[in-house]
């Protein structure tokens, strides 16, 4: 029998509407909960992160936008001439920013102590493990760092995500470092449910400054060219999760090996 909608909540107000055409808004439009904390990781230039802050304070939203980046702040400024300004503007927004965060051991960085539980939506924008000198992404010798990557960061993620809150990581569908494969299968095995796989360029927060996020940002960006050879903006996708715990203890996280 079908459930009666639930009075009073925005997904129970267009019953009528077709399920997955209604519902596939909020992830487009980027509806998320008001009131709770998000945290942007692996944002290089904290383009993103800005886009994010931007989008929270026109919805009127409470929650903070917690922006952080892998590399150390003296790092981004050789790169990116307006780090400072981003980071401005980012602060005026009320938005906090940490430095050298690695999203793997999220626990073991001191700004996080006392968010367990907190975070209503977490981005991950084209994760990547780094490029080794002689070999492409997909080289079997190297390839087992990208599937690690998605692995640990969910594993991590669970301490931090509250029980119905979103993670979307987008990528390339056609990317052959960390493959939809290791993104999709990372989050299932830690309780994160595959929700929607999301055409990036309908996704309502696409519009922001790319970046390659190594020293080639200090000369380059992905904007001004063809950014990746095998890769088309067309081809990029969100991959939606929603964190539902089971309560049960999972067994240590497996990684590949070498």
């Amino acid at each position: 029998a079908a459930s009666a909608p639930d009075p009073g909540t925005a997904t129970g107000s267009a019953v009528s509407s077709p399920g997955c055409t209604s519902l596939g808004r909020f992830y487009r439009l980027e509806l998320i909960d008001p009131t709770a904390d998000s945290a942007v990781f692996g944002d290089a230039n904290l383009g993103f992160a800005l886009n994010l802050a931007r989008h929270r304070k026109a919805l009127g939203h409470v929650g903070r936008v917690i922006a952080t980046t892998f590399e150390s702040l003296e790092v981004l400024r050789e790169r990116y001439k307006e780090i400072d300004q981003t980071i401005k503007a980012l602060e005026d927004h009320y938005a906090e920013v940490y430095h050298e965060v690695d999203c793997t051991r999220i626990a073991l960085h001191p700004q996080f102590k006392g968010l367990e539980e907190s975070l209503g939506a977490v981005y991950y924008n084209f994760p990547h493990a780094g490029a080794v000198g002689g070999f492409f992404d997909g080289h079997p010798l190297v390839n087992w760092r990208h599937e690690n990557l998605m692995r640990l960061f969910f594993r991590a993620l669970r301490s931090f995500v509250k029980p119905g809150g979103l993670v979307k990581v987008a990528s390339n569908m056609g990317a052959v470092g960390v493959r939809f494969s290791y993104i999709v299968g990372s989050a299932l095995d830690n309780e994160f449910d595959h929700t929607e796989t999301v055409p990036f360029l309908q996704w309502s927060l696409h519009r922001y400054g790319r970046s390659y996020g190594d020293r080639r940002d200090a000369y380059r960006r992905p904007d001004q060219g063809e950014g990746y050879n095998v890769q088309r903006a067309d081809k990029d996708m969100v991959y939606t999760f929603t964190y539902h715990p089971s309560g049960k203890t999972l067994p240590p996280q497996e990684i590949r090996l070498p």
